[in-house]
């Protein structure tokens, strides 16, 4: 724990202006980012007696050990600073809300030729539409069926799309009436797009006009007894209609807003956002944190907005934000939302009538997620805890190893060997500190040479970061370890225990790379699955922890997420290297030339016989690149003949390089 005084700037270093700051630990890792009207006042708030700070803030301030900033000019500039950096650096003491599930939105991908409607999850793209999100997958594709009956826009794959466009056969879709078929020309392109905007208005709340115009058609087709399409017309209204009735008129027509609400304790806070779109909850989403920052309602609001907002442009953020209270920069948030809206934007808190009513019912919400996220994880803090105190008194450690690190390695009988770093912070997985590693310095099946190999080369690095920011100075005649390769610090931090996969050897070897390189403070373990043991360096006999050990179990949990990360690897490895032909071995050949030489040739063995002339006849081959090709493929050992698997017959006749449906091909073994 680092004394506050012995890093607290001079009197009068700090300016008297808006700007955003960064408090860092021993090893220069973030771990806070706030802002600040005043830098020279807010900081001063920081360096009083640290009796007096909140315990949160008290417990940051010691376990930084510098702090920076940065002058902006204006408060928005500082709201968007700070964003991004909490976005970049993951400080561990700020509010970082966590949503306790995926959800789905309705997407329309605009950004095609002919646009999809589709559920997807995950970071919205570019060129896209969402709608939602919505609680659940099933109320998406309910709302499509209905609305494809009056907008058959097209919703398959893009691979099933080019599949109909090929045979000149649309799908069952197309068939029904559900689609309008664009894969077979039964639409035009920009007819297509319009049926994809018309739908992208409806789904934005724009009803009223587009049911008026279906009604009165409907009714000049009786009118003209025309009763087979007035007949039409009224089951496309009642679809509408039905697909409308699953979100509830809860405000005033053509509202859109988004309405926000915190249920908290002293320890963890829960947000609820309902999406109002042209008066009906469109959406709803929730997000659960741990308070690890000494923060009200109003800064929780805040934090919810850049979350909610950060990554938003234009419709994605409403006309009117309602929230429970207002953030302390209430005008700088509101420039800031009506910036990425590109209009204005009313934020404040709702004080009678409907709105009023709905922010509560979503505050009754956020109350239920808060109980049940609570329900869920009552025992899990103290179970962790338990669980790494276990640890430490089993190991003989100082203090709970609050960053745990695990390797293990992975092969197929010797070939495509790999290890994997898995890390464990406060008991839980962070697997954005997940790495992976290539066995390079021999070949074969070797574990305890593989792991002396991997751990060394995760140190060393650990020890270049040292160099680079002066914590460590190498003495006289000692390796600098000063490479700069410019890739961003992925081992800068160290853990305080080094879990292996494996008993004695491979403990042993970790060990003695850790000594190599003078590393000395950081312990190691060893979690053989045979008995479930632990295993020390230097120890004969192994650590047995009991059965139903808290602390036995996340080891456990450490070395099978190591293992299952490896084998992930490994496995991705021999795929890739099962599919590579002899084109994927010459240097230079990128995918698209490739292709150019597999059309123009038809197949490998034709490729193989051809001269550099024939060659470099074909479009982006030059002819340096014609004599390397040919070089490679007389080095390569020709396929055997290709082999129909279902009558044992040898084929004949030259077979493309890319087939691979029907018949297989000898290996020459």
């Amino acid at each position: 724990m680092a004394d506050p005084s012995s890093y607290r700037p001079k009197p009068g270093q700090i300016p008297d202006s808006p700007g955003v700051y960064r408090f860092r630990d021993e090893h220069r890792r973030v771990i806070y980012v706030g802002k600040a009207k005043s830098l020279r006042q807010r900081l001063a708030n920081y360096f009083q007696d640290v009796a007096s700070l909140h315990p949160r803030t008290a417990t940051m301030v010691t376990t930084a050990a510098s702090v920076e900033w940065t002058v902006v000019s204006t408060e928005v500039e500082a709201l968007q600073l700070e964003y991004s950096w909490i976005k970049e650096y993951d400080p561990r003491f700020n509010v970082k809300y966590r949503d306790d599930k995926s959800y789905p939105s309705l997407a329309v991908t605009m950004n095609e030729q002919y646009p999809r409607v589709q559920v997807m999850r995950g970071p919205k793209k570019k060129g896209v539409r969402y709608f939602g999100p919505y609680g659940h997958a099933w109320a998406i594709r309910e709302t499509v069926d209905l609305m494809l009956r009056v907008f058959p826009v097209r919703t398959c794959s893009a691979g099933v799309f080019k599949r109909s466009a090929q045979i000149g056969r649309p799908c069952l879709l197309g068939y029904i009436g559900k689609c309008s078929a664009p894969c077979v020309g039964r639409v035009t392109p920009e007819e297509h797009r319009e049926l994809a905007e018309d739908f992208c208005d409806f789904m934005a709340g724009r009803t009223g006009t587009y049911l008026s115009r279906l009604e009165q058609r409907m009714h000049e087709a009786a009118e003209e007894m025309e009763y087979e399409k007035a007949a039409r017309l009224r089951d496309d209204i009642g679809a509408l209609r039905r697909a409308m009735e699953k979100n509830a008129v809860v405000l005033a027509d053509a509202t859109d807003a988004d309405l926000i609400a915190v249920a908290e304790d002293e320890l963890e806070a829960a947000v609820q956002i309902f999406h109002v779109r042209g008066g009906r909850v469109r959406g709803q989403r929730g997000w659960v944190t741990d308070k690890v920052e000494a923060v009200d309602t109003a800064g929780l609001v805040e934090h919810a907005l850049q979350q909610l907002y950060g990554e938003e442009k234009g419709e994605a953020v409403p006309k009117e934000v309602l929230v429970p209270a207002l953030p302390e920069d209430t005008p700088a948030l509101s420039q800031w939302l009506a910036e990425r809206r590109g209009a204005q934007v009313s934020l404040r808190v709702p004080q009678r009538g409907d709105k009023k009513s709905l922010m509560e019912t979503v505050h009754r919400n956020a109350q239920q997620s808060l109980a049940l996220h609570k329900t869920k994880r009552a025992s899990d803090l103290t179970t962790r805890s338990r669980a790494l105190e276990e640890i430490a008194e089993a190991l003989e450690l100082d203090s709970a190893p609050l960053r745990i690190e695990c390797f293990d390695i992975s092969h197929l009988q010797g070939d495509d060997v790999v290890a994997s770093m898995v890390v464990f912070e406060d008991g839980l997985a962070r697997k954005s500190e997940y790495r992976r590693f290539q066995i390079k310095s021999f070949e074969g099946q070797d574990d305890v040479r593989s792991m002396h190999e991997v751990v060394s080369r995760r140190f060393r690095r650990y020890l270049q970061e040292k160099l680079k920011t002066g914590e460590w100075s190498p003495e006289e005649g000692e390796d600098p370890l000063a490479e700069d390769d410019g890739r961003p610090k992925r081992f800068a931090y160290p853990p305080q225990l080094v879990v292996v996969d494996g008993g004695q050897p491979q403990v042993a070897a970790a060990k003695r790379a850790l000594e190599e390189l003078g590393v000395d403070d950081v312990a190691v373990c060893g979690l053989a699955k045979r008995l479930e043991e632990v295993w020390l360096p230097g120890e004969d006999d192994p650590v047995v922890l009991p059965r139903t050990s808290e602390g036995l179990y996340l080891l456990q949990r450490v070395r099978d997420e190591a293992h299952r990360f490896a084998i992930q690897y490994q496995r991705s490895k021999r795929g890739k290297r099962l599919k590579s032909g002899p084109l994927d071995e010459v240097p230079g050949l990128g995918e698209s030339r490739k292709q150019a030489l597999l059309k123009h040739f038809g197949s490998v063995k034709k490729l193989r016989q051809a001269t550099i002339d024939q060659i470099c006849e074909v479009p982006g081959i030059g002819r340096k690149t014609a004599e390397t090709l040919a070089a490679a493929l007389a080095g390569a050992a020709p396929a055997g003949p290709a082999v129909n698997t279902a009558t044992g017959e040898i084929i004949e006749d030259e077979t493309p390089a890319h087939a691979g449906t029907s018949f297989e091909r000898g290996t020459g073994q």
